[in-house]
């Protein structure tokens, strides 16, 4: 059927019969040391009478490697062991998509481990952009309540990154429309303080700055033992700590957005502090910071609860599908930390180490003096804005009433005044409605 003849790097094959639609099916083995069965499409011209010309130049082949992917710290796979653990990135292997591409489950060839595979869009203007960032930012970050990045690969067009895949899913299909499966509030409650530990880590203890830009319920993974993991970090951006953060393009979720991105266009850890608040509330709540389908003075989450707040009523957003069953200290912290991380002002919003430290017991947490929206310097900048120490400082010099726990609930015993903390109404942490 073929003669084989090599003239220095070239390999001309002459066959006796029309080879073009031979392309996808013939191949060579261990094609000048490759050590692999090569197909000829894509590696292979045919000149005129019928000579098929295969040179040994493999850098058609090969993905070409840039200067920064030599310092990246995940395995590196080839697209065809992906192509292979996902079935041909087969729909019936896809666990999501959102903005900046599609997430399918795949079984490595040769381990055999599940992981997750992130196919960055071929629509995606940032794509590369988006890839180049992840795989800086989370290639050596190290902490239990992170996704940790396995592996990655990219050919031409195509970028793929390779996560521990997480058999539960997102957090948002435990919390809205109708879930299988409800969550407790104990893990519920458990979830949230995994995050902020894994979110202050990125803070804090990473050896520069890392903000996650990104936020949400859909970006909480649950493992097995029902652990948070924090994921996606697609968005991610880092600097220096002590450092001033640059401007970029405003991006993430509406809902989950500080309100200073659009003005400076400055991504920090206090826009993180913003939308770890509104998961605060997703979680307690069980609905979404924009409810599009609610009542329109329900619409935004953290403008309902803020009200209820206001109107005595604090309990009132719990998410019913508890049915009542969970620990009344913890939830008003947890409400309340929700409204503070939400405010509008950026410097009354606390630290990640604050929160961690409230969610463990460790400070109390401030009384909420105003609506997380009356704090924004506004009003031609007349209004001044203490920074959340000064809230943590004067806190600790206050004195409050003390009440039990009853006169807390709904409409019932006098509720407190707004210049005194819910929270400090609650005897001890133990009591569960």
């Amino acid at each position: 059927m073929a003669n084989f003849l090599i003239f220095f790097s070239v390999l001309f094959i002459f066959f006796s019969i029309p080879v073009t639609s031979l392309l996808n099916e013939l191949f060579f083995p261990g094609f000048k040391g490759l050590g692999k069965n090569l197909t000829l499409k894509g590696f292979a011209e045919i000149e005129n009478n019928g000579i098929l010309r295969l040179t040994n130049d493999t850098s058609r082949l090969q993905e070409v490697i840039e200067d920064w992917e030599l310092d990246v710290g995940p395995q590196r796979y080839t697209y065809q062991e992906l192509k292979k653990a996902t079935k041909n990135f087969s729909d019936k292997e896809l666990l999501g998509h959102g903005g900046f591409g599609k997430v399918y489950k795949g079984t490595l060839p040769n381990s055999k481990i599940e992981v997750a595979v992130k196919r960055i869009s071929h629509e995606s203007k940032q794509g590369v952009r988006e890839f180049v960032s992840e795989i800086a930012s989370i290639g050596r970050l190290r902490h239990r309540n992170l996704v940790q990045l396995v592996g990655w690969c990219r050919r031409k067009s195509d970028l793929l990154l390779v996560y521990d895949f997480m058999s539960n899913g997102s957090l948002d299909n435990f919390l809205f429309d109708e879930p299988k499966t409800i969550l407790s509030w104990e893990q519920r409650f458990k979830i949230i303080k995994g995050v902020a530990s894994g979110l202050l880590y990125l803070h804090e203890g990473y050896e520069q700055v890392v903000i996650h830009r990104d936020i949400k319920a859909s970006n909480v993974l649950i493992d097995n033992e029902l652990n948070g993991r924090l994921g996606d970090f697609g968005l991610a951006r880092l600097y220096e700590h002590g450092s001033n953060p640059g401007t970029t393009r405003v991006v993430g979720t509406l809902g989950y957005l500080a309100p200073e991105l659009p003005r400076t266009g400055k991504a920090t850890a206090g826009s993180d502090v913003y939308a770890f608040g509104a998961l605060l509330l997703e979680v307690a709540c069980g609905r979404r910071p924009i409810e599009h389908k609610a009542l329109p003075e329900e619409l935004v989450l953290v403008d309902w609860v803020w009200e209820n707040y206001r109107e005595r009523k604090f309990l009132d957003v719990v998410d019913s599908k508890l049915n009542g069953e969970y620990d009344e200290a913890e939830m008003v912290m947890v409400l309340q930390l929700g409204l503070l991380c939400s405010n509008n002002a950026q410097l009354a919003r606390p630290s990640m180490r604050q929160v961690v430290r409230c969610l463990e017991g460790e400070l109390e947490v401030p009384e909420i003096v105003g609506a997380p929206g009356a704090l924004d310097g506004g009003n031609n900048g007349k209004h001044v804005v203490d920074g959340f120490d000064d809230f943590m400082n004067s806190f600790a010099s206050s004195s409050f009433e003390k009440m039990n726990s009853h006169s807390f609930q709904e409409n019932s015993a006098p509720y407190a005044s707004l210049s005194t903390s819910p929270f400090s109404l609650l005897h001890g942490r133990g009591e569960t409605r």
